[in-house]
């Protein structure tokens, strides 16, 4: 097939919640429905393998959550779909930052009796400023949550995007008897705790059918009826072309648990989202389907299996073909590079793949040549855009507690902030490390894996810091002078970069107003270039 016949079939997208909201068990029925596991359940459950579920890290079995993406393909009605399950917990967010770069579209999922919390707007607007196509399913509707009315309403106005919803639940708590699709006109009726995919739907076109009132009773049939006779003349028809413009989010209603409601979310999903879309890179936008491959790194991590200390970089296809053991620039180490065995995932199994298309997420064997937004292409010089590391909000330096165990130390921090889930700072020419996170979950992380992954033990002490700055100029004396006054607080990244570590808000206003020839910067992405 040609590679515009192979994006057609191609859906990529990542699953993003507020925690506990039910994303994992959501992306578990996903997989149950595409064949690729089955018997869906909890992440403890005994009667899933543990390859079959998506938080494979001990850490996140222990915890109960997820803090790492993880990257599954399956195939549904003749079409493969990437999914990137992402981490919930706010602590881990830049990590689902970075992912929402490799998808094309997103699933948020929301807790109908919490509904809209803080981590779900923050991860809304990043999709809304990158223009990133979302569909929201409203979860736990077993339960006795808010109306799907006033739910509606709140999602309007603490999302900021218009909705339109696409199925509808009747009832909901222990009364919930399933839900009916507004898009397919189908009535679908599950039973509660099952754990196969049931074959239980019904078409009705015409809600006036006789059928819906001895399938849910006549009560629930009248107010059925109601509902969906209010929807439609409220909200207007739904039409595709404002979803794929982010300007509107369709809703799916329903119980990943139990099953209710997601089949009708998957069915839809396969017909309305984009196929893999083109990328900006500092040079020009690069279209899906032309003919020559190009990616980007978008996740690093070691050790998926303990046993064998492998090292996988997460690279998007944006266009042409991949295949195994061919050639291809690696344009930041102006280098070419072969990858042997490149892999498909399902969660922590892996499997060689010959070749992949756009909209591809494939894991290749790294030894260290990758960062985090490095870019592969066909020998074009370029690279994509939209991938920062944003300044770290907490900072502690890290200390050795094992001298014996230095070697072991240092490889260790040097892959796991390769990962980005922290970044290292070094100042005095390497005698003390900086690491900087978004939140205090990633220092327990990094300290759990140090000593279970490297043998390496390690404890963080806070030191006061306010920002992180990357610094470039048009006057390189002016830099090398506040390098020279500002030496305590100027560290250096891992590509060599000079920060400064400002100690407080007033201190960066200080610098900024004292030295306009000198541009800080809050985020990495910026050309290296222009550093001077």
């Amino acid at each position: 097939m040609s590679v515009q016949s192979e994006i057609q079939i191609r859906r990529t997208f990542a699953i993003i919640s507020h925690p506990d909201a039910g994303k994992t068990t959501l992306t578990e029925k996903f997989l149950l429905y595409g064949g690729a596991i089955q018997v869906a359940g909890a992440v403890k459950s005994n009667k899933i393998k543990k390859s079959a579920t998506s938080d494979f890290m001990e850490i996140e079995r222990q915890r109960g959550i997820s803090v790492a993406t993880s990257v599954m393909s399956f195939e549904y009605e003749g079409v493969k779909v990437n999914l990137l399950d992402t981490p919930g917990h706010k602590d881990f967010a830049e990590d689902t930052y970075r992912t929402l770069t490799a998808v094309d579209s997103v699933i948020l999922v929301i807790d109908c009796v919490k509904g809209v919390e803080e981590q779900t707007m923050r991860l809304m607007e990043v999709c809304r400023m990158r223009k990133t196509p979302v569909i929201i399913f409203i979860n736990k509707m077993d339960r006795d949550g808010k109306d799907p009315f006033d739910l509606l309403d709140e999602l309007e106005e603490k999302l900021k995007i218009r909705v339109r919803p696409l199925s509808w639940p009747i009832n909901m708590g222990t009364h919930f008897k399933g839900v009916y699709s507004l898009y397919h006109k189908k009535l679908n009726l599950f039973r509660p705790g099952s754990q196969r995919v049931e074959d239980d739907v019904l078409i009705i076109e015409d809600l006036k059918d006789g059928l819906l009132d001895k399938q849910v009773g006549e009560r629930d049939a009248k107010q059925l009826r109601e509902d969906v006779e209010l929807i439609e003349g409220v909200y207007h028809e739904f039409d595709r072309k404002p979803y794929l413009d982010a300007d509107i989010a369709p809703v799916f209603f329903g119980s990943a648990i139990n099953n209710f409601g997601v089949q009708e979310l998957l069915e839809t999903f396969i017909q309305i989202s984009p196929v893999p879309q083109g990328r900006e890179t500092d040079v020009r936008f690069v279209d899906a389907d032309e003919n020559k491959f190009t990616g980007f790194i978008f996740k690093i991590h070691a050790n998926i299996d303990p046993r064998h200390r492998d090292r996988i970089a997460f690279l998007r296809v944006c266009s042409g073909h991949f295949e195994r053991n061919s050639f291809y620039h690696h344009v930041r180490l102006d280098k070419n590079l072969r990858f042997n065995n490149p892999y498909a995932f399902l969660a922590s199994s892996k499997d060689v793949i010959e070749e992949a298309f756009p909209g591809d997420v494939i894991g290749l064997y790294d030894t260290g040549n990758f960062k985090i937004g490095d870019t592969l292409t066909e020998g074009e010089d370029m690279m994509f855009r939209g991938i920062p590391s944003f300044s770290p909000e907490i900072f502690k330096e890290l200390i050795n507690m094992d001298p014996m165990k230095t070697k072991q130390l240092e490889k260790g921090i040097q892959q796991l902030t390769d990962e980005g889930v922290a970044q290292l700072f070094i100042h005095n020419n390497g005698y003390k490390k900086v690491v900087g996170a978004v939140g205090e979950l990633q220092f327990e992380v990094i300290q759990y894996r140090l000593e279970n992954e490297y043998g390496a033990k390690c404890r963080f002490q806070p030191i006061h810091m306010n920002k992180a700055c990357w610094m470039t100029t048009t006057d390189k004396k002016q830099l090398d002078e506040f390098i020279r006054l500002k030496i305590d607080y100027i560290y250096f990244d891992k590509d060599q970069n000079p920060v400064y570590m400002a100690e407080t808000g007033w201190a960066l206003n200080v610098a900024i107003e004292n030295h306009p020839k000198i541009t800080f910067h809050t985020t990495s992405e910026f050309k290296t270039a222009s550093l001077v």
